[in-house]
């Protein structure tokens, strides 16, 4: 008897073992990982200017079209809308760069303008006026419409006013404002005048005295062209200078 206990204890707690691991409650499977969102596009965008080769003192369209961005910038320029058209005047050989941000991340674009310098006239200093010297040194610089803000191919133009100024401390200078023919009178005397303080106050910026130049605003009653077209506005859209008698 003493020799079937110790067979049958040992089987029996075995089964008891085996009956209690059965009854555990199976675990829930995990459920699946969350798919992540998906990601955002990469922006893109196209910059071209037309033409890309000019003289100096002509007029450049650039165009650009970006997708999946949420702010636009070109260089010189700043802001602009993800698309659009742009007319501009360099002055000199320029690279334009387009940068298109979105939440994809970051684009860009570059479109280069050649700008074919006039050739100079050599003309004997001693046969020059003074007024005639003045005119072939000192040059007008133009406006977008409806704005007083000095463009970038502007800047380079006043720096080049600025240096002949400064080599001739004699010379005084009237600062004229111009503007198209649309808008009021009223409108275009005040921003001709903005134009014209524009045009000055970079002038002092560059070393000039502010004793030396003289402002006046003429709105759009002196015309440099009469046609009704951009080309045409865009030349009246200046600040103009000449001798100060």
């Amino acid at each position: 008897m003493k020799k079937l206990s110790r067979i049958f204890v040992p089987v029996l707690l075995l089964v008891a073992l085996v009956a209690v691991a059965g009854c555990k409650k199976k675990e829930k499977p995990l459920p699946p990982p969350a798919e992540a969102p998906p990601a955002a596009p990469a922006p893109t965008a196209q910059l071209t200017a037309t033409p890309s080769s000019i003289s100096a003192g002509d007029q450049v369209q650039l165009t650009w079209k970006t997708t999946d961005a949420t702010t636009v910038t070109i260089d010189g320029i700043g802001d602009v809308p993800t698309s659009g058209v742009k007319t501009v005047t360099p002055a000199t050989s320029t690279s334009y760069h387009l940068v298109a941000r979105g939440e994809g991340g970051t684009a860009d674009a570059t479109a280069r303008v050649t700008v074919e310098q006039k050739p100079a006239v050599a003309v004997p200093s001693n046969t020059m006026s003074e007024e005639e010297e003045f005119r072939a040194n000192v040059h007008d610089i133009f406006f977008d419409y409806d704005t007083a803000d000095i463009r970038g191919d502007a800047q380079s133009i006043l720096s080049q006013d600025a240096a002949y100024l400064n080599s001739h401390p004699n010379v005084k200078v009237v600062v004229g404002g111009y503007c198209d023919e649309r808008g009021s009178n009223e409108y275009n005397l005040a921003l001709g005048q903005n134009r014209a303080e524009a045009a000055r106050n970079a002038l002092v910026n560059a070393g000039v005295a502010a004793t030396r130049l003289r402002v006046i605003s003429y709105g759009k009653e002196k015309p440099f062209c009469s046609d009704s077209t951009e080309e045409c506005w865009q030349q009246n859209r200046r600040a103009g200078f000449t001798l100060d008698r």
